[in-house]
């Protein structure tokens, strides 16, 4: 009603001053009868309210649909009227469906052939990856150890860009199932020994064998790596200790990685989760990416887990996977032994 009335207050004004003109031309003129003035202004009003009460009927559900937002696209293939002017706002709304309906269509093509590429890309360049770590398995001297420490920069590289691809069909990459941690974190410490024994940095392990939560295996398994990556590089030559312990907080299991490195500033965590991000850090390493707890976040979002972080510069950085509630058998075996 209020958008109906801003629309057709004009109309309103105008009316309202071609009736006081009509009156005074009459005055004017010499001609001036009380009645018949009464009666002639009645009948002007009275079909003037007409007119704008059927239009307001007729165009209701055009006022009412422009003055709300747009919740749902179903909503633009609904009719407005018979009107003619509600008619042409149909045609146009099924117009407007069609054309975004085929943009979209358009673009998730396009992004299904690029994800598709990037990871046909990545799984190719697997195979010369692993035939260099075959070519330098034999080799001890500090050249070999310099090229396999690239390559298994490039591999981490390529194990980001392939999860950046698969974030778009995350719903179809994933299984929730019972994870047992201890595990996890054994298989993760085991694929970057390379990376703790050249940075002079060893894992301390404080997860029972008994902690199992509910997630998906293969991408928990990324978050820890992210993690575990960044503990080492801001570590190495500070700190020689990453503690990864589990325990139970509420109903909740918490996965926590513990560096004692150089530490975030204050100013820099509330921003350490975005996109590109690298902060004062960054500029400190320059193979920092920003990307890590950008995926990490993301990630942990769409598994329904949270992320929390504590950092003190100079003292160390503390992130905690806040995992899905803990699986019973984890809770009877803790009963069990106590």
């Amino acid at each position: 009603m209020k958008l109906f009335l801003r629309d057709q207050w004009p109309f309103a004004a105008f009316f309202l001053v071609q009736l006081i003109l009509l009156i005074m031309i009459f005055a004017m003129d010499g001609y001036w009868n009380e009645s018949l003035m009464i009666y002639v202004m009645f009948l002007s009003v009275f079909f003037a309210g007409a007119f704008l009460a059927i239009r307001y009927l007729s165009h209701r559900t055009i006022y009412q649909r422009l003055s709300k937002p747009v919740e749902t696209l179903e909503e633009l293939t609904q009719t407005y009227g018979n009107s003619p002017l509600c008619r042409a706002m149909d045609d146009i709304s099924q117009e407007q469906y069609r054309l975004y309906k085929e943009q979209l269509h358009a673009y998730e093509n396009k992004q299904r052939d690029h994800t598709t590429f990037i990871q046909q890309w990545v799984h190719q360049m697997k195979t010369p990856i692993s035939v260099i770590h075959l070519l330098l398995q034999n080799e001890d001297d500090p050249t070999a150890e310099s090229v396999r420490e690239e390559v298994d920069r490039i591999k981490r590289g390529l194990e980001t860009v392939l999860y950046i691809a698969r974030l778009d069909r995350f719903e179809q990459d994933f299984l929730i199932e019972p994870v047992t941690l201890r595990s996890l974190v054994q298989n993760v410490l085991a694929e970057n020994k390379r990376l703790f024994i050249r940075n002079q940095v060893y894992p301390e392990v404080k997860v029972d064998d008994n902690w199992r939560v509910e997630s998906d295996d293969k991408w928990l398994a990324f978050v820890l790596n992210q993690l575990l990556t960044n503990a080492v590089r801001y570590s190495a030559g500070k700190s020689n200790k990453v503690t990864i312990r589990a325990y139970e907080r509420g109903a909740h299991a918490i996965l926590e990685v513990q560096d004692y490195g150089i530490g975030i500033p204050a100013e820099d965590i509330r921003r350490v989760f975005k996109p590109y991000f690298t902060g004062e850090n960054g500029r400190k390493y320059p193979e920092s990416t920003g990307m890590g707890l950008y995926l990490v976040k993301e990630i942990c979002g769409r598994l329904h887990h949270g992320v929390e972080m504590e950092s003190e510069v100079g003292e160390g950085t503390t992130v905690r996977i806040v995992l899905s509630a803990v699986v019973p058998t984890l809770q009877e075996s803790k009963i069990a032994e106590s």
